[in-house]
């Protein structure tokens, strides 16, 4: 952990808040009458719970769109978070991390416990509801997060623009498909998106857009695709087309992929 890294707070909304930690991952603070809640956790370079406190004095509830060390480290902050469990038994090996431990150590921190969340569960932060919907792919337990009053979709690592489906635990490419279009209802309900990498909102018309590109690789439509150098290795790079005239914060549109998962 590097306590020098940057941390912009980002004020989106009166009531929303994005948490860009140097460029790497992003977090969100939804605030609602009653309390407010912490989507994601990003990787633990500051203290979170001190920078929600010079913010708002709602009591803060922490929910993870999945398990993946940039999303949850952060957590040590915090008394609990709640996660979708089929990611639990992938976050043992980054919390169980020697030197993420040694360095919790350090700082006098522990790991808390997980609370379970999943589709179908609401959040009611007061006048702010946040409705939580399954998105397995990029890992087995991903979840969104609808804010229903003001048609914002948070969408962690799930729908993003630079999708990584070749690491460990993703699922097949069909099931990636499969799993979007049991939530592409979504674009009636939502307008924008907010992805667990954003620098600001994108439109909702990116989860379609995604939907597709997965859908080309599934088809063998990768004739053009790039290799991609990851610290997992080597695999591939499919760039997706976005919508005309909408609008994206990043020119780059790519889901990294081994090939023969379809």
């Amino acid at each position: 952990m590097d306590e020098g890294k940057k941390l912009i707070v980002k004020k989106l909304r009166p009531y929303l808040y994005l948490l860009d930690e140097n460029h790497e991952c992003t977090g969100f603070l939804v605030i609602g009458e009653k309390k407010a809640c912490l989507i994601d956790t990003m990787l633990a370079f500051h203290d979170y719970k001190k920078v929600i406190e010079e913010i708002t004095d709602k009591p803060v509830i922490v929910i993870n769109t999945h398990g993946h060390p940039d999303h949850i480290y952060g957590n040590i902050f915090f008394d609990e978070a709640y996660i979708n469990p089929k990611d639990i038994p992938m976050t043992k090996e980054f919390i169980e991390d020697p030197e993420f431990i040694e360095e919790c150590n350090e700082r006098g921190l522990t790991f808390p416990p997980f609370k379970e969340i999943k589709g179908g569960d609401v959040v009611d932060l007061g006048g702010k509801t946040l409705e939580v919907y399954d998105l397995p792919g990029h890992t087995p337990g991903g979840i969104i997060l609808l804010l229903k009053e003001d048609r914002i979709l948070f969408t962690g690592d799930a729908i993003n623009h630079h999708l990584w489906l070749q690491v460990p635990h993703a699922m097949t490419y069909r099931e990636c498909v499969k799993a979007i279009d049991d939530v592409l209802f979504l674009e009636k309900e939502a307008d924008y998106i907010l992805h667990g990498h954003a620098r600001d909102f994108d439109d909702i018309s990116l989860m379609r857009c995604v939907r597709n590109g997965i859908q080309e690789i599934v088809d063998g439509k990768t004739e053009n695709d790039m290799p991609y150098e990851w610290f997992g290795g080597v695999c591939k790079q499919h760039p997706f087309k976005v919508v005309e005239g909408r609008q994206y914060q990043q020119d780059d549109h790519v889901i990294v992929y081994i090939e023969g998962n379809i």
